[in-house]
């Protein structure tokens, strides 16, 4: 099957709306809003649609792996930032060192956790 794919765009939930709104403009996510209780987030053609949705279960158990060029140099950006004493419950963990390549993890305000990772060898 040849899917021919432009895009890929998870939808994510937010136990409060409108901070986790700000909160991925704050990480530099360009906002595209879509209704009262929905926006589409993007970066470089990259999106997912953040929506007005919070059900504990799917949350807790939500990951979405951000490939990036230099982790370093993101894991500098993203501290600067300092999201976490910003907003509540925004977890920072800095870089690991894995066989594949190297990672760092953010929480965002609803507990839904991003990696944002390099590769050593595609």
């Amino acid at each position: 099957m040849n899917h021919k794919a432009k895009s890929i765009r998870p939808f994510i939930g937010a136990e409060n709306f409108e901070l986790s709104r700000s909160f991925y403009r704050d990480l530099g996510f360009r906002e595209v809003v879509l209704s009262h209780n929905m926006s589409l987030f993007q970066t470089d053609g990259l999106g997912f649609y953040l929506q007005a949705a919070y059900v504990k279960d799917w949350i807790d158990n939500t990951m979405v792996f951000l490939e990036v060029d230099d982790v370093g140099r993101y894991w500098n950006e993203l501290s600067a930032l300092n999201l976490p004493a910003k907003y509540k419950g925004v977890k920072l963990t800095p870089i690991r060192n894995l066989d594949w390549g190297r990672e760092c993890f953010l929480h965002d305000p609803s507990g839904i956790l991003w990696h944002f990772g390099e590769f050593f060898n595609k």
